[in-house]
């Protein structure tokens, strides 16, 4: 246990709520806990450890604090015949060097009667009686910015451990400088001699970090999976033991998304996920949180669309093999995609189990998963004991547990805090507080569980070293009187009747998810113009549960400005297909062509329909124009139009929209001025024009062959020197 309290030369407070040592990176600490290990076999009498403490350069605690942890060794577990080990350790966070002090370790002697005394105890509110000194060890001065570390040891023949009964005992350690008393509280456990073993399931998250793009990328990939990256650690953590794995099927999508360009890191922490023995299930793609979407009212959580866009054809040739079920024809050189459940497949994962967020549950989330069947499977949600009415109330909660027709596996929340408390934390000197502190309720979870199975958890978490995360996997699993279960073995048990509590929604999350279906419900209308409309929707999709995945809790600033960008960028994805802004047109003819241009900002092309209504009847408009525009491109299209009787000004709407009549883009209005008479009036004055030529033409030849009549019938000889003077002069 950790408290906190101000530096030397101000007024101490008397011990309040403990707060959790904070991180530190000294190695040689690992030192001093070997020299209490080897001081518990060889001490022979109850004294203090003379093991030299262990300064360190830095401290990680808050500027101003001073944090005292009392950290039992080997998870505060005494069996009769065995000593008691602890390290008290002090970091000090303010500007002054706090004095040398003497600290005591008090042992309690009688054992606390349950889980609401542990707590008590350990956050400061209880008191315990028959508390006496058994060891002391000298913490030296600790500069500013620094940790010490000293270590007390009580042997086994010491008159305090004799006889002792099993139980979860008061533990503490003290020290005053004059100012007032400063405690840190922990507890020692004596296990019974021959419990019968219940069953307990460890179940371990393997997560990323937080991302809003849809996938990983290769360069991410490579550092996680490399060999000091995060996704291995975890695997290294894991492997060996008995944990139940939950596993965010976007790591192994976003390693076989690159096919043969993947990582070798990558690939090879892929297959050894596979062969690992552990039983295991799918987390929701990107984790994401399944219970602001049932609050946003879907009636399932989302599930991956396609990944298709993420796929390079040369990175799945059939010659290179990289999926992992090529079809038989396929052709040299063709690319073979794997399909999404391959993609998504995490090995022999069992089906329908879904983890809501702690903190999340609520009755109402409750029955809708559990109203969820995937592949004919019902659905199975992991809930923490404090979301029942029963375990509200300090009790404890067999893991395997039905509410109305929802299946369950219940959680112990305060082991499940401790180990992840424990799982956090880098230092050994410090880890031993949460493990002892987990073990302390685990030991009463068992004696109350009734023989029915416990489960625990060890909560989502970032940049957890492997060494943490794997301590506290094997110290539940290893615990005393429990034996490891897998999902199955948990899963196959009669469950127990709970009734959920209610609990608080987190609406900020919950009006997100509402924003982001919404916003995919515009994408999924606009993608209607594209030929393959996943390569839009299957982004999006992924995006979109990426964004509400859990690992965004500790960072909302971060969270909320990545939720900002997806949406502007799916605004801008919206708008990326319309109607350039047309110009005003003057139509002079009965019937010619608008032209108008359709923009296509997309990298593909897309097919639509222009839609074009005019205001008036003075002018006939095609009202559908199908049009196919080019990727990245401006594309011109040819409304005909062909105006009737009158003149004037005449304003055409025009729509894109999808081949499924889906609207495209904004409205544009083209004004065009109808001045198709004039034509009319130009052909009948050039009629009239023609016909007085022709009419002309007819009256000279008429009145030339009269006269030529009448000067014939005059004289002969006139008549024919007419002619021949015609001849001569036509």
């Amino acid at each position: 246990m950790t408290v906190s309290h101000p530096p030397a030369g101000t007024t101490a407070p008397r011990p309040q709520t403990p707060s959790r040592a904070r991180r530190t990176a000294p190695a040689a600490l690992l030192a001093t806990v070997l020299l209490l290990i080897t001081g518990l076999l060889a001490v022979p009498s109850a004294s203090a450890s003379t093991a030299t403490p262990t300064p360190t350069p830095t401290s990680a605690v808050a500027p101003g604090e001073a944090v005292f942890t009392l950290s039992p060794i080997a998870n505060g577990i005494v069996r009769p015949g065995d000593g008691l080990a602890v390290s008290v350790t002090l970091q000090n966070g303010t500007d002054a060097a706090t004095p040398a002090t003497a600290v005591t370790l008090s042992l309690g002697s009688e054992a606390l009667t349950g889980r609401a005394a542990l707590s008590a105890w350990l956050n400061g509110d209880g008191s315990s009686s028959g508390l006496a000194a058994v060891g002391q060890a000298a913490l030296p001065v600790v500069a500013p910015a620094g940790t010490e570390t000293a270590g007390i040891v009580v042997a086994p023949t010491d008159p305090s451990l004799a006889a002792r009964a099993p139980g979860v005992y008061p533990l503490s350690a003290s020290y005053d400088l004059g100012d007032g008393p400063v405690i840190s509280r922990s507890v020692m456990i004596v296990p019974p001699d021959a419990a019968a073993e219940v069953g307990i399931g460890v179940i371990v998250p393997i997560t990323a970090a937080a991302t809003a793009e849809g996938l990983l990328t290769a360069t991410e990939l490579a550092a996680l999976t490399a060999p000091e990256g995060s996704l291995t650690d975890q695997l290294d953590a894991v492997d060996g033991t008995a944990a139940i794995l939950a596993v965010d099927p976007a790591i192994p999508a976003a390693i076989q998304v690159l096919g043969s360009a993947a990582p070798a890191t990558a690939t090879a922490w892929l297959a050894r996920l596979d062969a690992l023995p552990n039983s295991r299930f799918a987390l929701q793609f990107g984790d994401a949180d399944v219970a602001a979407q049932m609050q946003a009212g879907l009636s399932r959580p989302l599930r991956p669309l396609s990944l298709q866009s993420y796929m390079v054809p040369a990175d799945f040739t059939a010659s290179t093999g990289a999926t992992p079920s090529p079809s038989p024809t396929a052709e040299p050189g063709e690319p073979v995609y794997p399909t999404l459940p391959e993609l998504l497949d995490i090995g022999g994962a069992r089906e329908s189990v879904f983890w809501p967020g702690t903190g999340t549950t609520t009755p109402a989330v409750v029955q809708s998963l559990g109203a969820v069947t995937i592949d004919g499977r019902d659905s199975l949600t992991l809930v923490p004991s404090t979301a029942t009415v029963a375990g509200a109330s300090g009790g404890t909660v067999p893991g395997r547990a039905i509410s109305g027709d929802a299946d369950l596996l219940v959680y112990d929340a305060d082991v499940s805090r401790e180990l992840r408390a424990a799982s956090d934390e880098e230092e050994t000197s410090l880890r031993g507080a949460p493990l002892t502190a987990a073990a302390a309720y685990l030991a009463f979870a068992t004696a109350q569980s009734g023989g029915e199975p416990i489960v625990v958890t060890l909560d989502r978490g970032e940049d957890r070293s492997r060494v943490a995360l794997r301590t506290a996997i094997t110290s539940a699993s290893q615990a005393p009187g429990v034996t490891p279960l897998t999902l199955g073995g948990v899963a196959a048990r009669i469950p127990a009747s709970v009734e959920i509590a209610d609990g608080p929604v987190d609406q900020v999350r919950v009006d997100a998810a509402a924003a982001l279906v919404a916003d995919e419900a515009q994408v999924n209308r606009f993608s209607t113009i594209l030929d393959d409309p996943t390569v839009l929707t299957g982004p999006e999709r992924a995006e979109i549960l990426q964004l509400l995945g859990l690992a965004w809790v500790p960072e909302p600033e971060k969270w909320t400005t990545a939720l900002a960008g997806h949406r502007a960028a799916t605004a801008t994805t919206l708008d990326s297909v319309g109607i350039l802004p047309p110009s005003d047109i003057n139509l002079f003819s009965a019937g010619a062509p608008i032209p108008i241009w359709v923009r296509n900002d997309l990298d593909y092309p897309v097919n639509v329909v222009l839609f074009a209504t005019p205001d008036d009847l003075r002018l006939d408009v095609t009202r559908a124009n199908e049009v196919t525009a080019g990727a990245n491109s401006n594309t011109r299209v040819q409304v005909p139009v062909r105006a009737r009787v009158g003149n004037g000004e005449v304003s055409v709407q025009l729509q894109l929209r999808s081949r499924t009549l889906e609207p495209i883009g904004d409205a544009q209005v083209v004004d065009v001025n109808v001045r198709a008479d004039w034509e009319g009036i130009g052909l009948v004055i050039l009629s009239v024009l023609v016909g007085g030529f022709l009419l002309l033409g007819v009256v000279r030849t008429v009145l030339r062959f009269r006269r030529r009549s009448r000067r014939a019938a005059e004289t002969p000889d006139a008549a024919s020197a007419e002619t021949d003077h015609d001849k001569g002069t036509g």
